[in-house]
């Protein structure tokens, strides 16, 4: 039991610090263009966005496993 709640808490933090980084990283880039003020911007944006995304990753990690397990099978029925 402690094993799949610390895999499940190590995946959301992972998947959540890399997906924050480079969406909010794009949306400034795409908000801003390169500027004097890229970096401070991008880091304020990932602080303020990382941690929902964290919490969301958690809460939803199993909804979204069963959404894609179901996306897959169905995917694979269709191919064969």
């Amino acid at each position: 039991m402690l094993e799949n709640w610390v895999r499940r808490v190590s995946f959301s933090f992972c998947m959540s610090l890399v997906l924050s980084l480079l969406m909010t990283g794009w949306v400034t880039y795409l908000n801003l263009g390169i500027t004097d003020t890229f970096f401070q911007s991008w880091g304020k944006a990932f602080i303020l966005a990382w941690p929902a995304a964290f919490l969301i990753a958690l809460f939803c990690s199993g909804l979204v496993g069963r959404m894609a397990t179901k996306l897959s099978n169905l995917l694979l029925t269709l191919l064969r």
